[in-house]
């Protein structure tokens, strides 16, 4: 299939606004396109293995399948940073030659192009992943590194990430403009009922910080279900995830320290299900009534999602 150049119209996509910068002779896939063939493709793999023997490991294939174009927007990007490099290297070495100008020409094209690649790359993984959410119910994120986001699905970055910013922000280099909206989760708590009075709160939080970022762990039940709040009203998101690995079974209360060092504004928690019956009756989640005493202990109001009145 051929690709042709999208009519120029009076908005143009920001695919198309980097590629218009490029000079390239080749048209470039459109927008519509590579959000198309996301959603084709995890499409395909669903309608492929769904009621196979297969079956029970379809959510391993269809995350490798976003994870694949996850991976190919990191390698790209880490391409593109080191033709940054190099061009901050030839302007420093700059000397008016015909040769110099040529090369810091190249650089600049190679790392433009790059730019371009990463941006259609995060489209076709944003769409698969969303084809995803949406006939599955499962939200996907990776285990390592970060995702920013393109048009379809909310920002998101490590802790630790935006922790450096918090620290680069007092040394007056970068703020990252928004108020933390802390929140834990009990696995079990992810009932209808649940779910409602989970969006109910988030929802709060938002009308009282709209330019919020919710920080949590990624733990399932709850927090995927806030999760997947934050991608469908487009919030940013901010994963604190435990390290089993170094702090073995201390990881989970490790990863609220991790939570509170983002200075959030408010602190959101569920300890356990709302959900009258079993559920409800399990002993309340650790890490969410701990989060909730660290929170209080530094200052911080904290709010438990309680049933409706």
């Amino acid at each position: 299939m051929t690709f042709q150049p999208p009519p120029l119209t009076g908005r143009l996509t920001p695919l198309e606004a980097q590629a218009l910068d490029l000079d390239d002779p080749r048209p470039h896939p459109p927008e519509e396109a590579l959000v198309q063939l996301g959603q084709a493709l995890m499409t395909e793999l669903l309608d492929l293995v769904g009621e196979t023997a297969l079956e029970d490991f379809q959510g391993v294939l269809c995350e490798a399948l976003i994870g694949a174009f996850h991976s190919a927007s990191q390698r790209i990007d880490r391409e593109a940073d080191r033709g940054r490099d190099e061009i901050i290297r030839l302007l420093r070495d700059f000397d008016a030659s015909e040769v110099a100008d040529t090369d810091l020409q190249a650089a600049t094209a190679r790392t433009r192009a790059a730019d371009v690649a990463v941006l259609a790359a995060d489209l076709v993984r944003d769409a698969a992943a969303e084809t995803y959410r949406a006939a599955t119910g499962e939200v996907w994120t990776p285990w390592r590194g970060s995702v920013r986001g393109s048009r379809v699905t909310a920002a998101q970055v490590e802790a630790r990430e935006a922790v450096r910013a918090m620290k680069a922000r007092r040394q007056q280099a970068v703020d990252p403009g928004c108020a933390v909206v802390a929140f834990r989760a009990a696995p079990g708590a992810d009932t209808p009922l649940d779910g409602g009075r989970i969006f109910d709160a988030l929802n709060w939080a938002l009308e009282t910080w709209p330019d919020m970022a919710l920080a949590t762990c990624g733990a399932r039940g709850g927090e995927k279900l806030a999760i997947s709040w934050a991608r469908q009203k487009r919030v940013k998101l901010v994963l604190a995830r435990p390290d089993f690995d170094g702090a073995g079974r201390a990881a989970l209360f490790k990863a609220n320290d991790a939570l509170l060092d983002l200075e959030p504004v408010c602190v959101l928690t569920l300890a356990a299900s709302l959900q009258p019956g079993p559920r409800a009756a399990e002993r309340p989640f650790g890490p969410a009534l701990n989060l909730a005493q660290k929170a209080a202990e530094r200052g911080v109001r904290c709010v438990p999602i309680r049933p409706a009145r």
